[in-house]
């Protein structure tokens, strides 16, 4: 007898464990969700208004790290500036007469 209440408590366990599991897949569900729609909403260029943009934590830690990596491979911040405006300029030429040089 004294087997059968560990088998159960085993069982217990076993289902509290995938409760927790399934709850927290729903919430990293619910979270890609929000992080999907806060992201699907800035496709668009705003030309009319400027809001407060507000990215997933990890979206900014990746762009973060991104950034981080580019500059490092630059010999330095000036020439990693004049490779993002050569490119800005290589890929819209017209754009180079809203900058001053």
């Amino acid at each position: 007898m004294a087997e059968e209440p560990e088998v159960e408590e085993t069982e217990y366990i076993e289902e509290t464990t995938e409760q927790v599991e399934e709850e927290g897949e729903a919430e990293e569900a619910a979270d890609e969700e929000l992080a999907d729609t806060a992201v699907s909403s800035l496709r668009e260029v705003q030309d009319k208004v400027f809001e407060e943009v507000r990215l997933p934590v990890d979206v900014v830690q990746e762009a973060q790290q991104a950034w981080k990596t580019f500059i490092s491979s630059a010999s330095s911040r000036e020439a990693a500036g004049e490779a993002i405006y050569a490119a800005l300029f290589d890929s819209a030429p017209s754009l180079q007469i809203l900058f001053k040089t």
